[in-house]
């Protein structure tokens, strides 16, 4: 799988794709990660990228001819499955939806910043628009490195454990149950006896129990 992500600091991206899984997804050749500097497409004297807002007001915005000459030279060179915008007024990303994105070849991410893009890249090259959260962040660059490692982590081949993804907290719209690991009793406080009976069918059927406990407590809006 591919992402080309853009953005005017590309150097914000270096350390979250050069460590762990994401790391070690690359160095196997199931994810590839490009990050294309924004100003390298500006035809500013200055590689501007901003500029006034039309109709006045505080802030500046980013400029559509840099993004479009980007888009179309990546667009030129393969087909794209979805040109993903991170703004505060996306649809919220949930496991849902990194389980589709997995599944897909090669995605854009465009990372905002200022007081926002020129709507005409959201209506002419943008296919899906991603939230992490209802909160504004000085820019793109954070979400879009979530989005990858959320999406990543679940291409068969990254993980050790394929089966770990499928466990994790909202797969099937569960959150996880408790785990535990040595040493079993840790200063009086014991690991639950089920966990090491040994019956899987059992602990297969606690851990479900405590799932579903934990989610209606924490979050009982996932089992609604």
């Amino acid at each position: 799988m591919r992402f080309d992500i853009i953005t005017v600091l590309p150097g914000l991206l270096e350390s979250p794709f050069a460590h762990s899984i994401l790391q070690r997804a690359q160095k196997k050749g199931i994810a590839e990660i490009h990050v294309h500097n924004l100003r390298d497409y500006s035809t500013g004297k200055h590689k501007n990228v901003d500029d006034y807002p039309y109709g006045g007001g505080s802030g500046m915005v980013m400029m559509i001819e840099p993004f479009a000459a980007c888009i179309e030279k990546l667009k030129a060179e393969r087909t794209y499955d979805e040109v993903v915008f991170m703004t505060p007024d996306g649809v919220t990303l949930n496991q849902g939806i990194a389980n589709h994105l997995s599944t897909l070849q090669n995605v854009i991410i465009l990372c905002g910043h200022y007081k926002g893009i020129d709507q005409r890249v959201r209506d002419l090259y943008v296919t899906r628009e991603l939230s992490i959260g209802d909160y504004v962040l000085s820019g793109g660059e954070l979400p879009a490195a979530i989005v990858v490692d959320a999406v990543v982590r679940l291409i068969p081949g990254v993980l050790s454990d394929e089966t770990s993804a499928l466990s994790d907290s909202f797969q099937g719209d569960l959150l996880d149950a408790p785990v535990y690991t040595r040493p079993a009793d840790w200063n009086g406080h014991r690991v639950p006896d089920i966990l090491l009976s040994g019956n899987t069918p059992a602990i297969e059927k606690w851990r479900f129990e405590q799932s579903m406990e934990r989610t209606k407590q924490r979050r009982p809006d996932l089992l609604e």
